[in-house]
C-alpha cells in the first residue's frame, strides 16, 4: 500500500465513459479545451484529495491507496460502483405547459430542476416532455487516468492546500502562515476581501483545518487594510499679471525739451559763487 486514510495529496484526472470514450471531467485545461468542457472561470489544476474522506467516488479514493507517485494509472469503475444503474421509474413524463408556467423552455439534453430535483430532458412533443431524474452517467462504466503528483508532508503544505481548497481564485502563495504554540495565524491578502461569501469561506478553512490538524487549538485571521497616505495640497495657481504692452507713441520724448530743461536745471551764477567762496576764505 503507497498510501494510508487521511494523507493528503495532490492528484491530476482526466474522467472517460467506457462505452463511448466521452470526457465528463478533467483537471486540465487543455483537455477541457479539446473536449468542449471548458468553462470560464473553472481553475484547472491539480486537486487536493484527503484520502478516505470522499472527495471522489469511493471507487477512486479506494484506488488511490495503491497508486504510485507520478506514475499514470487507468482506474475502471463500474456503474453500480460509480452512479449507479439506471432506475426505469425516474423516467417520467410530464405535460409541457407545467414547465412553461414556470418559464422552463425545454430544450433534448438540457438539465433543468424540476419539483425540487434535477433531470434531463430527454424528448419534448405533442406537449408532453420526457424527463430523466437518474444522474447523467447513471449505468455507465467509468475510466479515470489519474496521476498523483505529490504527496504533502508538512503542516504548512497541507495548510496552505485547505485554503486554496475553498478560495481557489487567490494564488496560494499570497497567503501568509504562522504556527506558535499550537496556535495558527492566517494573514489575509487584499484579493480575498473581494470574494463573496469570504466569511462563510474564512469558516469553512476553519472547520477543515481542525478537523485534519486537531492539534491547533486556535485560528486566528488577520485582515490589514492599508490607507494610502494624502498628499499635501498643493496652492491653486495664481493667475500672472496682465501687463498692458507699451506702443512706440508712449514712449516718444520731446528731447529738445529735455535738453532745454537740463540747461536750466544746470545754470550757476559764477560770479555769485565766486563772491562766496572769497567771504568764506576771509573768514
Amino acid at each position: 500500500m503507497t498510501f494510508q486514510k487521511g494523507d493528503f495529496i495532490l492528484i491530476n484526472y482526466t474522467g472517460k465513459v467506457k462505452e463511448t470514450n466521452e470526457v465528463f471531467d478533467t483537471t486540465y485545461e487543455e483537455v477541457s479545451k479539446n473536449e468542449r468542457l471548458h468553462k470560464e472561470g473553472e481553475i484547472y489544476e491539480p486537486r487536493l484529495v484527503v484520502i478516505g474522506e470522499g472527495w471522489v467516488l469511493k471507487a477512486l479514493d479506494d484506488a488511490l491507496l495503491d497508486i504510485e507517485t507520478e506514475k499514470l494509472t487507468s482506474v475502471e469503475i463500474p456503474a453500480e460502483n460509480a452512479f449507479g444503474k439506471r432506475d426505469a421509474n425516474k423516467i417520467k413524463t410530464i405535460p409541457l405547459r407545467q414547465l412553461l408556467a414556470k418559464e422552463i423552455n425545454p430544450t433534448i439534453g438540457a438539465r433543468i430542476e424540476f419539483q425540487g430535483k434535477m433531470a434531463t430532458v430527454r424528448s419534448v412533443g405533442a406537449g408532453r416532455v420526457l424527463l430523466d431524474f437518474n444522474p447523467p452517467l447513471a449505468g455507465k462504466t467509468l475510466i479515470y487516468e489519474v496521476i498523483v503528483q505529490k504527496k504533502l508532508d508538512s503542516n504548512e503544505e497541507k495548510i496552505l492546500s485547505i485554503i486554496h481548497r475553498r478560495a481557489s481564485t487567490v494564488e496560494k502563495e499570497k497567503f501568509k502562515i504562522a504556527i506558535q504554540d499550537n496556535n495558527l495565524t492566517i494573514d489575509m491578502p487584499d484579493d480575498t476581501f473581494y470574494i463573496e461569501g469570504i466569511q462563510i469561506t474564512k469558516r469553512g478553512i476553519a472547520m477543515d483545518i481542525q478537523k485534519y490538524l486537531p492539534d491547533l487549538v486556535q485560528i486566528q485571521y488577520i485582515e490589514t487594510f492599508k490607507v494610502e497616505p494624502k498628499l499635501p495640497l498643493l496652492p491653486a495657481p495664481q493667475p500672472e499679471p496682465e501687463t498692458t504692452p507699451v506702443s512706440q507713441e508712449d514712449t516718444v520724448v520731446d528731447e529738445s525739451t529735455l535738453e532745454t530743461v537740463s540747461q536750466e536745471d544746470t545754470v550757476v551764477d559764477e560770479s555769485t559763487l565766486e563772491t562766496v567762496s572769497q567771504e568764506e576764505t576771509k573768514t
